[in-house]
């Protein structure tokens, strides 16, 4: 499948499923799908400065999307309601820019996809960046699976229940604390019970 096909693709009904736990086993040096890193009191001293590191860069590069519109000016355009569905936690809005999955590059300053907690007014708060690559593309050019300044992604395979190809992907808890661990899949502090669908 084509990098274009599949940009298309993950901007229909499949992203939420992309974000979301997949099946699959990890690649040496990726993380498992359904992993979660290490909470906060297991981290060392260099594990915690490494971590705030890339959170205070994603924060930086994210700070103008606290305001949903500018999200939609640049690209980024909400996806298939509040993704739910695990007892660990919940993940939210994303809002995806199909051109940035598309090219198959990583920037962290330029996420291919920001989460949103839905409010009870019918607004959207920002809660984390995430980065997602096909590993097809990523793995042709580069000889280590990706990693944001020292932190590595998850790995889901294919085939897969989604049917998609494999790719990587990795949520930076930047905006909402997660005591899953920054870079977990779920937070159970983020909600959906503010989400009406009649409203997105």
């Amino acid at each position: 499948m084509s990098v274009r096909r599949f940009a298309v693709r993950l901007g229909c009904s499949m992203v939420a499923a992309l974000v979301a736990v997949g099946a699959g086993q990890s690649r040496v040096l990726a993380q498992h799908g359904d992993s979660h890193t290490t909470t906060a009191q297991h981290q060392t001293h260099e594990d915690k400065a490494a971590t705030n590191a890339l959170v205070n860069v994603v924060r930086e590069a994210t700070r103008r999307f606290q305001d949903p519109a500018v999200a939609l000016a640049e690209g980024y355009v909400p996806q298939f309601g509040c993704v739910t569905g695990s007892s660990e936690g919940v993940m939210g809005v994303h809002f995806v820019n199909g051109a940035l999955v598309g090219d198959a590059e990583l920037d962290v300053t330029r996420p291919e996809l920001l989460v949103y907690e839905p409010q009870p007014n019918g607004r959207f708060q920002l809660v984390a960046a995430d980065y997602l690559v096909l590993s097809q593309a990523w793995n042709a050019v580069n000889p280590a699976p990706p990693q944001l300044m020292g932190q590595l992604f998850h790995l889901f395979e294919s085939p897969n229940r989604f049917g998609l190809p494999e790719f990587y992907t990795l949520h930076v808890w930047a905006w909402r604390e997660n005591p899953q661990g920054t870079f977990a899949n779920w937070n159970p502090r983020v909600s959906c019970d503010g989400f009406n669908p009649q409203n997105h």
